[in-house]
């Protein structure tokens, strides 16, 4: 009689082994970006223009005479930048199948993940754009051009396409997935919320000591806020919220308004 090797359960992860996934998964996603974020600042503070005199551009134009690669540009950017949730949901999903509704990334609660995600949004976007003008004015941090498209039909759904995307990329990540995986390790709640807000700080860098301070903050909050609903999903409304308004509000306003930059 032909005796099998017991399948090792699911829920046999090491610590160990769970702490390796979740650098390899921040390794190829978010983990990279605070990595060249560092090195962007870096950068930066060793150019001979002072910081709070340097621009940061993002979301800008690859083929500006090319309307329609440009737009595949933007599209595909946007579709690969989504791989790293994929992945991070699919291992969730090993342990436990229901993984996406276990960290309320999903559809079962829109009316109030909507209110929460909105309520959220307000009371980080009007500090966090204090923060941000103060910051520029103590010479810490660049000046920020949040949307740098040409004019074309798809611009503004573009604009709207690549906030949506950074939300679920960072929130589904930094939240979702770390604090699942982070807690099953056997981190304390308060390590488990400091070191996600200072990654998500640190791969702000890049726009300078204000963009990285700021959203800390953001991830802090954010991360209270989902010890309280156990739901990613109104993180990700806020989150979209907020870079709706910053790409959008840019796009349209950067030729009225000269403090934009």
């Amino acid at each position: 009689m032909t005796v099998r090797t017991p399948t090792p359960a699911a829920g046999a992860l090491t610590r160990r082994q769970l702490v390796t996934e979740t650098v390899l998964v921040l390794g190829v996603s978010l983990g990279a970006s605070a990595v060249r974020s560092l090195l962007s600042l870096v950068d930066k503070l060793t150019q001979r223009v002072a910081l709070n005199q340097q621009t940061t551009a993002m979301n800008s134009t690859v083929t500006p005479d090319r309307p329609w690669l440009d737009l595949a540009y933007q599209l595909v950017g946007i579709g690969l930048s989504l791989v790293p949730v994929a992945l991070a949901l699919h291992l969730l999903r090993r342990d436990r199948a229901d993984a996406t509704g276990a960290m309320g990334f999903d559809l079962r609660r829109p009316g109030r993940d909507l209110l929460q995600g909105l309520a959220l949004a307000a009371a980080v976007g009007l500090p966090g754009l204090g923060l941000y003008a103060a910051a520029r004015g103590l010479g810490l941090n660049t000046t920020i051009a949040a949307a740098n498209l040409a004019d074309h039909w798809w611009t503004i759904p573009v604009l709207v396409l690549a906030a949506a995307q950074n939300a679920v990329l960072e929130e589904v990540i930094m939240v979702g997935y770390l604090y699942t995986r982070w807690l099953r390790a056997g981190w304390s709640l308060p390590a488990v919320m400091l070191v996600s807000a200072v990654i998500r700080g640190t791969y702000h860098l890049y726009q300078g000591f204000g963009g990285f301070v700021g959203n800390l903050a953001m991830g802090l909050v954010f991360g209270w806020a989902y010890t309280r609903t156990r739901r990613v999903g109104p993180l990700v409304v806020a989150h979209t919220v907020l870079d709706v308004v910053a790409f959008v509000g840019y796009a349209l306003l950067k030729g009225h308004l000269s403090w934009l930059g």
